[in-house]
């Protein structure tokens, strides 16, 4: 399952979905800069490290080679959780997973800063540096960890070195070496028996013909390699990424799932196309507490990018799609759908590789009436208004999947199952007469 925007689709929610499903959750990629909102009975649950999945007690739910782990924050969610009397016994760290470490968050905050007018958008919270060191080959790893003679040696040498770029480079203060030995060594101590080498847990549970959902964090278009780059996250939240991210071969995965919003938003800097600047960009905001689960940042709005919805498909795979959000739009008179660019005199339906590019964009837009009427109590298709069932037709005929599930609230019940998305028939992109799926014959 994986986010088909730029993040914040609602992905916490969907996996908490699907995991009643499930018998394994995995996490691939990203870190704390994540954060996945669930609400259950009126109980809100923020997550950044551990997959949504922990709220069913039967479910094991695996954090992957592919994540970069603060163990501070880690620590900090298990606390959360058990003082909820929900069990943790289930949660496996991948062995081979890496740390992020105090210089790291150091270095990330003021790295950022020295940008001025470049900035990225970072979190702040440590994850590209960490990222930084496991392609440098100098990372601490979770099996590191658990080694305290090894750990003291390697962190000896690396600590000295951040030292200098903090002093040198950054003018800040160096970091005390045995007290972040002694501070990790504790984190050790309490993570040491939920990590294991997590590819043959997943590897035996594909031999037992277990259902594994594989969770991913942050959005197609944060992608390292394929989305707005510079602008991006420092792992691949793509479907593609959760093979690297875990061990697992390709052939294994049986269905991609997209999430999207039914409008759109971004956090941090970079192009964005179909912001709204005005009036009904607040309103979007504000009806859809659109801020960061992680960092509290007001998020950026704008109306449905067809454009970026096709990309997420292609690079993807993608199967059928998780509409979030429709009930957000409940009150508009109208609701606008990006359906191609137009840029420097020409149209195209192609997202463009070059974020200079990008940023030339201009939005081509289709017009729809509004329904102007509460969707937050409709449980099936019929209850839906004409009009926001039309609208969701067009969506899943625009970006060319069915549109699976339809999301109309933050809590579990609020929601529509088009198509079982895990047990359903499997279908292809399109029908064999050619024309595009949509959400009618799903």
């Amino acid at each position: 399952m994986i986010g088909a925007q730029w993040g914040d689709e609602g992905k916490g929610k969907i996996t908490d979905l699907l995991s009643r499903s499930a018998d394994v959750v995995v996490r691939y990629q990203g870190g704390v800069n994540a954060g996945h909102t669930i609400v259950v009975k009126g109980q809100t649950f923020k997550l950044h490290l551990i997959p949504s999945g922990i709220l069913y007690p039967e479910t094991k739910c695996i954090i992957g080679s592919g994540t970069a782990i603060d163990p501070q924050v880690l620590i900090a969610e298990l606390d959360r959780i058990e003082s909820l009397e929900i069990s943790t016994r289930n949660l496996l760290i991948s062995e081979t997973a890496h740390v992020t470490m105090p210089y790291h968050r150091l270095i990330d905050k003021a790295s950022e800063e020295r940008r001025g007018n470049h900035k990225i958008g970072t979190t702040g919270r440590g994850i590209g540096p960490t990222y930084a060191d496991k392609s440098e080959r100098t990372g601490i790893r979770m099996l590191d960890l658990m080694d305290p003679k090894g750990l003291r040696e390697q962190l000896e040498w690396t600590i000295n070195y951040k030292n200098v770029i903090l002093e040198k480079l950054y003018n800040l203060p160096p970091i005390d070496v045995s007290a972040v030995i002694e501070e990790y060594l504790g984190y050790a101590e309490r993570l040491r028996r939920h990590v294991v080498d997590t590819s043959l847990e997943i590897y035996q549970a594909i031999r037992e013909r277990r259902n594994i959902l594989f969770e991913g964090a942050q959005g197609t278009l944060l992608d390292l390699d394929h989305g707005t780059y510079p602008f991006v996250t420092s792992s691949n939240p793509v479907a593609g990424g959760a093979c690297v991210g875990t061990g697992l071969g390709p052939t294994h995965i049986d269905r991609v799932i997209g999430v999207a919003k039914a409008y759109t938003t971004r956090v941090g800097e970079g192009p964005f196309p179909t912001e709204l600047s005005g009036e009904i960009g607040e309103q979007l905001c504000s009806i859809g507490a659109e801020f960061g689960t992680t960092t509290g940042r007001k998020r950026r709005c704008g109306w449905f990018d067809g454009v970026i919805g096709r990309y997420a498909v292609r690079i993807n795979g993608m199967d059928c799609l998780a509409i979030t959000k429709l009930d957000v739009l409940d009150g508009l008179e109208e609701i606008k759908v990006c359906v191609a660019y137009e840029i420097d005199g020409s149209r195209t339906e192609n997202f463009p590789s070059s974020s200079r590019k990008f940023a030339r964009c201009r939005p081509i837009y289709k017009t729809f009436p509004g329904w102007q009427q509460s969707t937050s109590n409709c449980r099936n298709l019929e209850d839906l208004p004409p009009q926001a069932l039309d609208y969701l037709k067009f969506l899943a005929e625009l970006v060319e999947v069915p549109i699976a599930i339809v999301s109309l609230g933050a809590s579990r019940d609020q929601t529509i199952i088009v198509e079982d998305p895990i047990h359903g028939p499997k279908r292809g992109l399109l029908h064999a007469d050619g024309t595009p799926a949509s959400l009618e014959t799903a």
